[in-house]
């Protein structure tokens, strides 16, 4: 998974945890209005924020539990197969390196 896809799933996770934040202190500031209707309104919102939240939860479980996953490949890799390793990562060096010197 990409860098970018990693830190766009990061913030969509803070923004929805903003929203959902956000949304529960509506339902605290409007909780004295007597509307039925209003109040028919805020066990909806309210059941859909608890949904919400545990969506979110097994989102943010399941991107855990991927990135550990990601990580043990690695590292087996790199156990299986070191000079590979460390080919490559003298190559991305040289090529950094590189990049860098030309500024």
């Amino acid at each position: 998974m990409s860098e970018t896809t990693v830190v766009n799933r990061e913030k969509l996770m803070s923004d929805l945890r903003t929203v959902i934040a956000d949304a529960e202190e509506v339902l605290k500031v409007t909780a004295d209005q007597a509307n039925s209707g209003a109040a028919e309104l805020r066990v909806r919102m309210q059941e859909r924020l608890q949904q919400a939240k545990i969506r979110l939860q097994d989102l943010q479980d399941s991107a855990v539990a991927r990135a550990r996953a990601a990580g043990h490949a690695a590292d087996d890799y790199v156990h299986e197969h070191p000079w590979k390793a460390i080919g490559a990562a003298a190559g991305v060096g040289m090529i950094i390196g590189l990049l860098i010197g030309r500024r």
